[in-house]
């Protein structure tokens, strides 16, 4: 078999498109809190529909590299960036989820800046993947993934900042539920930005394998 290199291509940046379509809804799903059960409802069966899709999405890269004889890049780089690009959908339904099953009625500062960074770091995975074709965006490309790791060492900080504050507050035992409740939210989210930032490097990687 001899898939047109552009088959590849298009597959990633579809995958990336899928997460990008993620990372919206989640900010969106944040922003509802306290405002809509109805929306936020409706924007957690809008992620876990991105999140089947990226599923699908991944399911055909890995048909394709299977059954190619050749590669327009690394192989199993490729196969990586794939499961890469999958962790952070998997991760950001791991975020609507708790929402859901914590019964999270309101959203803090620090979790509406966090989902704010998913979708900085999405949005540019998506553009750094749109050019990964073009030779001549290279800089460019390896910019946005440089980019992405600086706003997911951005977002350490802020979980920490929320996470001490949860703490640092007096109250009675559901004052310390919820303070369990959100400390476990804002590491899922944080754990998003890892895994953009994952795909960020492995993406790196392939553009100084092909320099």
């Amino acid at each position: 078999m001899l898939p047109k290199r552009k088959e590849f291509f298009d597959l990633l940046a579809a995958h990336s498109e899928r997460v990008e379509a993620g990372a919206n809804a989640l900010l969106r799903l944040v922003s509802s809190l306290g405002i809509s059960t109805q929306e936020v409802a409706a924007l957690v069966e809008e992620i876990n529909m991105n999140e089947s899709s990226s599923d699908k999405i991944k399911a055909d890269m890995i048909t394709l590299l299977h059954k190619a004889f050749v590669t327009p890049l690394n192989r199993d780089q490729v196969y990586q960036l794939t499961i890469d690009i999958d962790r952070i959908m998997n991760t950001v339904q791991d975020v609507a989820m708790a929402v859901s099953d914590y019964n999270i009625a309101e959203a803090s500062k620090a979790s509406h800046e966090l989902a704010a960074m998913t979708v900085d770091a999405c949005s540019r995975l998506a553009r750094a993947l749109a050019s990964l074709n073009d030779n001549a965006r290279s800089q460019e490309t390896m910019n946005l993934c440089r980019e992405i790791e600086r706003i997911e060492e951005k977002s350490v900080a802020v979980m920490y900042q929320a996470i001490k504050a949860l703490y640092d507050a007096e109250g009675d035992d559901v004052a310390a539920m919820r303070a369990l409740r959100m400390q476990e939210l804002y590491a899922l989210q944080e754990k998003v930005l890892r895994a953009s930032k994952k795909a960020a490097q492995s993406l790196e990687g392939i553009l100084l394998q092909t320099a």
